[in-house]
Formats: structure tokens, C-alpha cells, sequence
């Protein structure tokens, strides 16, 4: 890294560039960690509710309804240093944090620290994703890669930025769900929100044949608020029922398939 290069980062680590959740023990399985949402994504999920954060509108203030602050890295880093002897997991994510250059310096300093790094991806970007990989000062310990619906239905319906309109989505999604796999199987997970209208029984059926069949696949229910496209506010969530249908028909092809 040139030393110009070196000033860029530094620069940027003492920039206001998420939001720091200082402890949680459900963000990264095993571990009391903090999670650090970095503002930008390259994607548009209509259901998203992080609106201010996949748009990277945050401002240096404070978030009244949650007491949160949007933060700097070096403040991410300084928090980690005084709860070192309590704290032993550290999540990254977003957003989308491989968009932020940033990203592979937190991870490493992190890891210097003695931290375990969870990385939580889209799983579109996996030449970012192959260069942290490769590097065992940037390699995440555990990887959640979130896979919204049928690979075929990204451009239309998961609004991606000018850039990757028109990208091969399920060549993307392939080469990230190849290059996790290398962190084994019980380091990474795959997410999927049941949205009803975007993830349904073909849905499900077309993504678990691109899913490793012994890979861990989380799903989630849907929640109608304060979503990036307001016509899904008024999207009614799937039943309990309807919930035990999708999932059940996921375990018949993924075994390790779950509703968290």
C-alpha cells in the first residue's frame, strides 16, 4: 500500500460512516460482539427498511429513537479497545460493507485486536469479496451473505444501482456462495427474507439449487415498515402457516434450513 494510499484510509477511518450497535449477542452466532452498519449498498431491496443507510444519507447526528450515533471507524475501533476483556466478536455490515474502502482496514485492525470479524454480504461483489479472502489479515471468520430471491428476478425486482443494471446475478451469486464455502461449513450462513410476491415455493426451489445442500440457510419473516418502496408497507407479512410451508419445502432440499 503506497503512503498515499495509507493517508486515504486514515482519512477515511475518522469519518462518521455508520452506525454502531456497541453490544449484541444475536448479530454473530457464539459471540458478545458489536455490530457496525456501514452506510451505501449497490442494491435497492424494495422490503429494505435501513433507507438511510443503504442510500448513505447519514449525517454526524444523533438518532433520538434509538440513542445511537452515526460514528467513525477509529471511535468503532476505540470502543473495541476499552471492552477487549468482555467483547470478543466484531459484525460488519450494511448496507453493503465491501462498497466501503474502509472495510478491509477495520477487519484488520479488529483482528489485531484479538476479535473475531463477521462479515454480512449480498453476495454481488465477489471480486471485493475474493480480495479480503485472500489476504489473512482481511479474511472474516464468519460470513452471512443475504440472497434475496431467484437470481433471474435481481434486475427487475431488487432495483440494482446504474452500474449493475443488467449484471449476471446468478454468476455473481454463484462465485460468492464458491468463494464463503472456503471458510467451511460451519463459518458462513445464508439469509433469505420471506417477502410474499418475491420469495415463494419457485423461489425457493430455484436458489437452493445454486445453495451448498449442506450449507446453513436462515430465513427471516418480512416486516412492512419503513420500507425503501412505500407500496410494500402495505404488503401483508406471510402467515405462521405460510411461514412453516416455505421453510419445510426449503428443508426438503437444504437440510439445515431454519426460520430465525
Amino acid at each position: 500500500m503506497t503512503e498515499s494510499s495509507n493517508n486515504n484510509i486514515d482519512e477515511l477511518l475518522t469519518k462518521s460512516t455508520g452506525v454502531l450497535i456497541k453490544t449484541t449477542l444475536v448479530d454473530f452466532p457464539g459471540k458478545v460482539a458489536s455490530a457496525y452498519f456501514l452506510r451505501g449498498c449497490n442494491l435497492r431491496c424494495p422490503y429494505c427498511y435501513n433507507v438511510e443507510l443503504v442510500k448513505g444519507i447519514l449525517k454526524d447526528t444523533q438518532v433520538e429513537e434509538s440513542n445511537q450515533q452515526f460514528v467513525s471507524p477509529v471511535q468503532v475501533l476505540e470502543h473495541l479497545f476499552n471492552r477487549k476483556n468482555v467483547m470478543n466478536g466484531l459484525v460488519i455490515s450494511g448496507g453493503e460493507p465491501l462498497l466501503n474502502p474502509v472495510t478491509p482496514e477495520l477487519i484488520r485492525r479488529a483482528k489485531k485486536m484479538g476479535y473475531s470479524v463477521k462479515l454480512d454480504t449480498n453476495g454481488t461483489l465477489p471480486l471485493l469479496l475474493e480480495k479480503l479472502l485472500s489476504d489473512p489479515e482481511t479474511r472474516p471468520d464468519f460470513i452471512a451473505m443475504d440472497f434475496k430471491t431467484s437470481p433471474s428476478r435481481y434486475n427487475a425486482e431488487i432495483k440494482p444501482v446504474a452500474n449493475f443494471v443488467h449484471a449476471d446475478f446468478n454468476e455473481l451469486i454463484n462465485a460468492s456462495i464458491a468463494l464463503i464455502q472456503t471458510l467451511g461449513n460451519e463459518n458462513y450462513e445464508i439469509r433469505t427474507v420471506l417477502v410474499p410476491g418475491l420469495v415463494g415455493k419457485t423461489d425457493i426451489k430455484n436458489m437452493a439449487s445454486i445453495i451448498p445442500q449442506d450449507a446453513s440457510w436462515q430465513f427471516a419473516q418480512f416486516r412492512n415498515e419503513n420500507c425503501i418502496d412505500p407500496a410494500y408497507n402495505e404488503v401483508t407479512p406471510y402467515t405462521d402457516a405460510q411461514l412453516k410451508e416455505l421453510v419445510d419445502l426449503a428443508k426438503t432440499l437444504i437440510p439445515a434450513s431454519a426460520l430465525r
